[in-house]
């Protein structure tokens, strides 16, 4: 896909995805996965398979027994929460090390499993929302990597996302959720995942959903991870502002937020959101 026109006249580059993604997203697009070369595909880049079951045997899965190859992790998680742990190691490679960047990669996976476990519950994408989860902050590295010193000021300096998102603005022309949604346009992700990564900031922030929005779920699904990670007792009162506007039942959304947090209790991400 093509990135945004108006983000071509700027000087801050877009991560190409790596070689091993694009053919597993290749994959991931058939009907029904092929789970046997998506195994062996990860496995061939032994830097990325290795990067995998790490993160696989973390306390962030919380798994009994500890895993050893990439057939065991998908069997005890899944194929898409493979994948997506697959895409996070990836997104991660495609940026410098940063120490400011490390909280922004634990909230990634944290809210990944958050958004993709509650889609599941509702009879949403779950893929798409779960790499929406995934890459919602990744704006911040493209900028991080394109000015260090200068927006990791920016980055100790503000408060929130919506006084990062003026600095931001004010400093290079373009805001993090911008530069993310381009990066997953690049990368080929899917319109609704996206979207949620263009609009998260405005959303999470209480402003009503673009209009023009023709699948909001996983949008809506950010905006409730957001406050599940940050502010888990304002869960009601935010389900019954983004219900309607999706439309998911309320009483469900509800329902899916609080099953899909008592299975992540004890899998605490880093609080401040940056």
């Amino acid at each position: 896909m093509s990135v945004d026109p108006s983000l071509r006249n700027l000087d801050i580059d877009v991560p190409a995805q790596p070689e091993a993604l694009v053919r597993l997203s290749l994959l991931l697009a058939d009907e029904e996965i092929n789970l046997d070369a998506a195994t062996l595909l990860i496995e061939s880049d032994m830097a990325l398979a290795a990067a995998v079951l790490k993160a696989v045997n973390s306390s962030m899965y919380g798994l009994k027994g500890r895993v050893q190859t990439v057939m065991q992790a998908v069997q005890y998680l899944g194929m898409r929460e493979v994948a997506a742990i697959t895409f996070e190691m990836g997104l991660r490679a495609a940026f410098p090390p940063n120490a400011l960047l490390e909280p922004v990669w634990q909230r990634a996976g944290y809210r990944g499993l958050l958004m993709g476990r509650m889609a599941q519950f509702l009879g949403v994408d779950a893929w798409a929302a779960h790499s929406a989860g995934l890459f919602e902050e990744c704006g911040k590295a493209v900028l991080l990597r394109h000015a260090s010193d200068h927006y990791g000021a920016m980055l100790r300096a503000a408060p929130n996302d919506v006084d990062l998102r003026t600095l931001e603005k004010a400093g290079f022309g373009v805001s993090h959720d911008a530069l993310g949604a381009a990066l997953c346009e690049s990368w080929g992700l899917g319109a609704p995942a996206v979207a949620s990564v263009r609009h998260h900031v405005a959303a999470q922030a209480g402003e009503p959903f673009p209009p023009q929005l023709s699948r909001p779920a996983v949008l809506a699904l950010s905006v409730i991870a957001h406050v599940l990670m940050n502010e888990p007792e304002l869960l009601e009162d935010v389900v019954t502002q983004v219900a309607p506007q999706v439309p998911l039942d309320e009483t469900l959304m509800l329902r899916a937020a609080r099953k899909v947090a008592d299975q992540m209790a004890g899998r605490e991400p880093v609080a401040t959101q940056h």
